[in-house]
């Protein structure tokens, strides 16, 4: 009997990962394409109003959820079998980031004003692009949220169908209007429009496994705002860290050194295979797993030791495919080698870091917030003084030095408190 164990198990996972990996490679081309697409179709100017727009639209997201998708994740990893209590948990984590969100705009809202009019945008076309903005945030409140249902009872063929039909939407909408009208409001918006239907088909998808009128409990609220209360300095300081790149050269560089990076970060869009894959099947599953130290940490080195695999082979391949890969971005874009290999590689750390930031915090355990911001604002300035930060490879540089930073401090985080679990 256990010996056909071992085989179920990696039956198992090859299944969930041809279905997971599969499903997310046609996906994630899909936006790959569309992304080229908008590259090539868009001026240089056009690309960095889309770039920073994109780049606050993140930002608003992070400062609306501030650790409430974490704590979610945390309260229904404990009561993931009853719909009752799994409801009232997806009640509560979406009453208590629509809250959030109001907070959210009132700071960001002015910032992106100031970085596009920085960029010489004209006021007609800012009100445009915060405009189109409204379908793609509005959706961001939830669906992050309503995945957690299905992500914690592992129903993923259907989590993978929505996203899959997002995607072909997403291509064909915004194939058309970005061909007819090569502006930045309409690329945002032709993301934004399939995002909201995609969210309408997630709350069928979440109703299958909870109690769609369950209320909001103040008990659950208290426990995740203890979740957000030390997660929300950290997400405030990843609004900035996470795209430091853009923030920088919007600030100090000009238009077109916003959109190369731009351009070069849409590349990054390869690495979210590893990364949805990741987080649709790896965390919630670390998070379900016993308080067993010396289990979770087999399983933590694992899981890196996957990663840095995966991850060596996929700059190999960025480094002999330079030049290719910038031909099919566009003339506008030849002869950034270098500038593309210091790109993927910052980009590959701040997967790492996601990646122990996200498996800690999704068992309930936030690092100290005064720590974290102390460790990485310190090494950002020591590297602002020695780095030309307003160059494009100056920021390149940066950006690498602060994820493997971030890495380090987050996977090492990940490990004391695996560690802690054996003398408790």
């Amino acid at each position: 009997m256990t010996s056909k164990t071992p085989s179920r198990n990696i039956l198992q996972w090859s299944k969930l990962l041809m279905i997971t990996g599969g499903t997310q490679a046609v996906v994630q081309g899909f936006g790959l394409l569309l992304g080229i697409f908008i590259i090539r179709s868009l001026t240089k100017e056009e690309y960095a109003f889309y770039t920073i727009a994109n780049t606050m639209l993140g930002t608003m997201t992070v400062l609306a959820d501030g650790g409430i998708n974490n704590g979610a994740m945390a309260a229904g990893g404990k009561v993931w079998k009853d719909r009752f209590e799994l409801g009232k948990v997806l009640s509560t984590s979406i009453n208590l980031r629509k809250r959030f969100a109001v907070y959210s705009l009132i700071v960001t809202i002015p910032i992106l004003i100031y970085l596009l009019n920085r960029q010489s945008a004209s006021i007609s076309v800012i009100v445009l692009i915060i405009l189109a903005l409204i379908p793609s945030f509005w959706a961001a409140l939830s669906d992050s949220l309503l995945q957690t249902v299905p992500k914690l009872h592992q129903a993923i063929p259907k989590l993978q169908r929505n996203q899959l039909f997002v995607a072909i939407v997403r291509v064909i909408m915004g194939g058309v209007m970005v061909f007819i009208f090569p502006f930045t409001y309409i690329a945002i918006l032709a993301n934004g429009i399939p995002r909201l239907i995609g969210n309408y088909r997630l709350r069928k998808i979440a109703g299958e496994f909870v109690e769609k009128d369950a209320p909001v409990d103040k008990e659950i609220e208290k426990g995740i705002l203890k979740i957000v209360v030390r997660t929300l300095p950290g997400s405030i300081y990843y609004c900035i860290s996470g795209q430091i790149l853009v923030w920088l050269l919007s600030f100090f560089g000009n238009s077109e050194s916003v959109a190369s990076v731009g351009a070069l970060g849409r590349l990054a869009m390869f690495l979210s295979l590893f990364s949805t894959v990741f987080a649709t099947l790896i965390i919630p599953r670390f998070s379900r797993l016993p308080s067993n130290s010396s289990q979770l940490l087999k399983k933590y080195i694992i899981i890196f030791l996957g990663l840095v695999v995966l991850l060596s082979g996929f700059l190999i391949c960025i480094y002999f495919g330079s030049d290719i890969i910038l031909e099919i971005l566009g003339n506008k874009y030849l002869g950034l080698n270098v500038e593309l290999l210091l790109a993927m590689i910052g980009s590959c750390f701040s997967l790492l870091s996601g990646a122990a930031f996200g498996l800690y915090s999704n068992r309930g355990w936030v690092i100290n917030p005064i720590l974290m911001i102390s460790i990485n604002l310190i090494s950002m300035l020591l590297l602002a003084s020695v780095l030309d930060v307003t160059s494009l490879i100056g920021a390149l540089y940066f950006n690498i030095w602060v994820n493997v930073i971030s890495f380090v401090m987050n996977f090492i985080y990940g490990f004391i408190k695996i560690l802690k679990l054996k003398s408790n």
